[in-house]
């Protein structure tokens, strides 16, 4: 086999460009092995030095079944890369992948790949190949035998793959059109109205700390007596749980009712809104 055969044969293999494959097969005197190991060391060096860039483009996908849903984030540095073929591939299977791993993302990246190489493996020699930095972001599973998980994606770039993705996690005995819709619909008012938690309880302690801080600052500097500063004060903060909570924020499909109130009139005695994630690439 010529020297030119073997630098297409490498570039097949590899997806690496013409010229690291002639270096690589003059490097290793011809030797296919030896000259994939050399473009996987290059590959490693030129995906460290690209590990300080910003990667605040991308995709998220969803995998998994009614029972078992798993989210995922992928990011890249821009949305063209977004759209790439092999981008797109790799994201996909990796979608497969975490769903099986529950999320466990130190579990995920020593997964095998289709090609026989771990998921880490992979993604240094995607880095290389597409010459932009690419991380696993967020995940979640949602897991319950006795829930139904329902989907929403928006922002659609390519094979069901999308900006912005949501599963919630109904929990109830029943299994009706009526349930089905209004879980479509809750998945896509929580992709439009951003929740932080499922009630004002359950909102992380160091946003609320955050949202005083601010609020309090504000009302220092309003020349407003202490006693209605506090009032007033109480009552912001008390608007912001409302607002940033799935029960209380209005419906955007009736704004006039809260998403607890359609829940009650579903007239369903056991459902209950378990759990959700919500991804969008850039946030």
């Amino acid at each position: 086999m010529s020297d030119i055969e073997k630098v297409k044969k490498l570039r097949e293999a590899t997806g690496a460009g013409f010229k690291d494959c002639n270096l690589a097969i003059k490097e290793s005197n011809g030797d296919l092995d030896k000259a994939v190991e050399i473009l996987r060391v290059k590959g490693i060096s030129k995906a460290s030095k690209k590990m300080s860039r910003d990667a605040k483009e991308g995709v998220v996908a969803i995998s998994g079944d009614e029972k078992k849903t798993s989210i995922i984030e992928v990011n890249c540095e821009t949305d063209f890369v977004a759209k790439n073929d092999d981008f797109i591939k790799f994201v996909k299977e990796l979608s497969e992948l975490n769903n099986q791993n529950d999320s466990n993302v130190e579990n995920l990246k020593k997964s095998k790949m289709k090609n026989g190489d771990t998921v880490e493996e992979t993604l240094v020699s995607l880095i290389a190949k597409i010459g932009e930095k690419i991380t696993i972001g967020k995940t979640k599973t949602i897991i319950n035998s006795s829930s139904l998980n329902y989907q929403y994606l928006h922002t659609v770039v390519k094979d069901n793959l999308a900006k912005l993705a949501v599963v919630v996690s109904l929990e109830t005995k029943e299994s009706s059109d009526k349930i089905k819709t209004f879980g479509k619909q809750l998945s896509m008012h929580i992709a439009a109205s951003n929740p932080l938690a499922l009630d004002s309880s359950s909102i992380d302690k160091a946003i609320i700390d955050k949202e005083q801080e601010l609020v309090t600052e504000e009302l220092k500097n309003s020349g407003k007596p202490e006693d209605i500063a506090k009032k007033i004060s109480l009552g912001k903060m008390n608007k912001f749980k409302e607002e940033n909570s799935l029960l209380t924020q209005a419906w955007v499909m009736e704004p006039k009712k809260k998403v607890q109130d359609v829940l009650k009139e579903l007239a369903i005695n056991d459902l209950k809104i378990k759990e959700f994630s919500r991804i969008k690439i850039g946030e």
